[in-house]
């Protein structure tokens, strides 16, 4: 049962949602793949207009939540970065440092359970899989394709469950 006196959640996934990944996808991009380093770029990440637009407006009527798949370890630059950009506050859901389920997998789980208490009026991702499966979990899904997807960032949210 969702508590309808508290205003409705706006649900927004990070990388390449909120913040452009493109200048560190070339640590996904060889082999090893460099993770540390991957994650070690993300406070350099630039905001993407469209995104922080939309987080912006959505705070107007609803409460912001943020659902990522970036692991806990990198909490402290992800709000400092979300902070920089003049979002406003709001949980930051991160995956477990050592979960490595697809993203679609940990993202639908912890959407469900907010949706157990409160009423979720959109998801805003671009991983196309997450976006799937959240609409056939009935949740209203915004895609966001403002940047260029990524094969290796595909792989790491699909198979790798890195981010």
């Amino acid at each position: 049962m969702t508590d309808s006196s508290r205003r409705p959640v706006a649900v927004f996934d990070l990388d390449n949602t909120l913040s452009d990944t493109a200048h560190r996808q070339r640590f996904l991009e060889r082999r090893p793949r460099d993770w540390d380093a991957f994650f070690a770029a993300a406070p350099d990440d630039p905001p993407i207009p469209e995104g922080i637009a939309l987080v912006l407006e959505s705070a107007k009527e609803c409460e912001v939540v943020y659902l990522t798949g970036r692991p806990e370890r990198c909490r402290r630059d992800t709000l400092d970065w979300l902070a920089a950009q003049g979002l406003p506050e709001g949980r930051v859901h991160m995956r477990r440092n050592d979960d490595r389920r697809p993203a679609r997998l940990t993202k639908l789980e912890i959407l469900s359970r907010l949706a157990r208490t409160r009423d979720i009026r959109m998801l805003v991702d671009d991983d196309e899989l997450v976006c799937e499966d959240a609409e056939r979990a009935g949740f209203r899904v915004v895609r966001a394709r403002w940047t260029t997807p990524s094969a290796a960032l595909e792989t790491a949210q699909e198979a790798e469950g890195r981010t």
